[in-house]
């Protein structure tokens, strides 16, 4: 529980329905996040609104200390994916080795069969029983099942979703019948550990990146300026470059073996095709050798047709049928077909 309208919601979903409910919040902040995200889903005012939703509605509360796994699992990921030149999903490993991963063992231990959050994506079986399926959230414009798609298929047995069928009016109102005082709280959508959205503020003060003097070029290695890391950076950027020019630059590659961040004109960042790595696929256990998807190349991204075509490695080879702009290293490759998730991998460089 996050302390937002979302996880309330699903809690009281949940009772309506039968199920004895357990409230659980992770801390996953260092001490001196209390400072700098108060009013994130890692500070102390989300702990105070989750153990009075669950004062109201009756359930234990529990907040568990998971600040050193997070520290591991998602900002030293964080941190060292910039260092190489790509642009992190903190939310994906989140999911992957807290939500799913670490919690599930908390719920052994309370003798819970089921992990319930509020993504607004959807889980079923299979027609034959074997597998557990991902679908897309009913509401579109709400759909997180992006950021699930590197759940194993034991994660995803025990994973409830209460409000996959809904929309988020739909969940506010279920929040007001049960007079929560999450139901009218603003939601957050940025990053939860970084504040006022400046990443690379809070990678020098946590001490994770030191700047580090290196070349800005041009496509042809023509040095047009200077830079402090790489780190600072990401695909497609334009502003606070720091150089001028007759026309708009972009970034088009950050490569850490040089230190260099690359920069072109608007049309250099269309690509047709790229390779995604470290694939892990829902629908089936190996995918056809090829076959066609709508691939996600963000969580804000549409969806465009593509053709897959499996490589050794547990890769794949993108063949986009449109090509598509600021392909980024580090972001997720996520494949639908229609509402079903099939799995997906990570943006090579």
């Amino acid at each position: 529980m996050s302390g937002g309208v979302d996880s309330s919601a699903t809690a009281a979903l949940l009772l309506e329905q039968g199920y004895d409910v357990v409230g659980i919040t992770l801390k996953l902040w260092p001490q001196d996040c209390v400072s700098r995200a108060e009013d994130k889903c890692c500070g102390p005012q989300a702990v105070t609104d989750a153990r009075a939703v669950c004062h109201q509605l009756g359930i234990p509360y529990y907040l568990i200390d998971e600040a050193a796994e997070f520290q591991k699992h998602v900002i030293q990921y964080f941190a060292d994916e910039y260092k190489s030149g790509r642009t992190p999903n903190p939310c994906v490993m989140c999911n992957q080795n807290l939500k799913f991963g670490r919690l599930i063992g908390r719920a052994d231990q309370l003798g819970a069969q089921y992990i319930a959050t509020g993504h607004f994506a959807r889980v079923e079986k299979s027609a034959d029983g074997l597998r557990t399926l991902l679908r897309r959230g009913r509401d579109l414009r709400k759909d997180q099942s992006y950021f699930l798609f590197s759940l194993r298929q034991d994660q995803l047995a025990r994973a409830i979703f209460p409000l996959g069928e809904k929309n988020k009016a739909d969940t506010r109102e279920v929040a007001r019948h049960c007079q929560l005082k999450t139901a009218d709280k603003e939601e957050s959508m940025e990053i939860c550990f970084v504040p006022d959205k400046d990443y690379g503020k809070f990678l020098q003060q946590a001490h994770l990146v030191e700047k580090h003097r290196g070349e800005i070029v041009d496509l042809h290695g023509q040095v047009l300026g200077h830079h402090e890391g790489i780190e600072f950076y990401t695909i497609g950027q334009r502003k606070g470059l720091g150089i001028s020019s007759a026309k708009p630059l972009y970034v088009i590659e950050l490569d850490p073996a040089t230190n260099r961040v690359v920069v072109g004109d608007d049309s250099a960042l269309d690509r047709e095709d790229f390779i995604a790595e470290r694939c892990t696929w829902i629908a089936f256990d190996n995918p056809p050798e090829s076959f066609e998807a709508t691939v996600k190349i963000r969580y804000n991204h549409p969806g465009t047709p593509a053709t897959l075509t499996c490589l050794p490695g547990g890769k794949v080879k993108v063949k986009l049928h449109i090509p598509q702009r600021a392909i980024t290293p580090g972001q997720a490759a996520v494949c639908y077909q229609g509402d079903l998730v099939l799995g997906g991998g990570w943006i090579a460089r």
